[in-house]
């Protein structure tokens, strides 16, 4: 070889596939607290309970309870004539009424997505030959 010539070293690139690398502490973690508990089976003995319909209900509380009452409205459209029957009262801690309302609001959601929004305003469902015909 010459003086003065130098000798070139083929360089290879890094290659570009990476191999995974074990997730730290702190993200296997975090991936934990990010998927939810799994929930045990709750066994239900409901063979004694009542049923009941009702169409009204009144919902009371102090600083430690919910109370719900539940009854019949005879006259749901016009004036009062009667008074509206209770026919059960729930008595419920506000942490119980919190699960409860999440249940609810779950159940009417999936209800409104099957057969459309559900108007809780009387007057605007009724028809008006059903009024008399105004």
């Amino acid at each position: 070889m010459a003086e003065g010539a130098e000798k070139k070293k083929e360089v290879k690139p890094a290659a570009t596939t990476q191999t995974p690398q074990p997730p730290q502490p702190q993200q296997a973690q975090q991936a934990q607290q990010a998927q939810p508990p799994a929930r045990a089976q709750v066994q239900v003995e409901d063979a004694q309970a009542l049923t009941t319909y009702a169409n009204f209900c009144r919902v009371t509380g102090t600083p430690e309870e919910l109370i719900i009452d539940v009854g019949l409205n005879s006259q749901p459209v016009g004036p009062q004539t009667e008074p509206i029957r209770i026919n059960q009262r729930l008595v419920l801690n506000y942490y119980t009424a919190k699960r409860l309302l999440a249940a609810l609001q779950m159940s009417i959601q999936r209800h409104e997505a099957a057969f459309g929004v559900l108007e809780t305003d009387v007057q605007k469902r009724v028809q008006p030959s059903a009024m008399g015909g105004r």
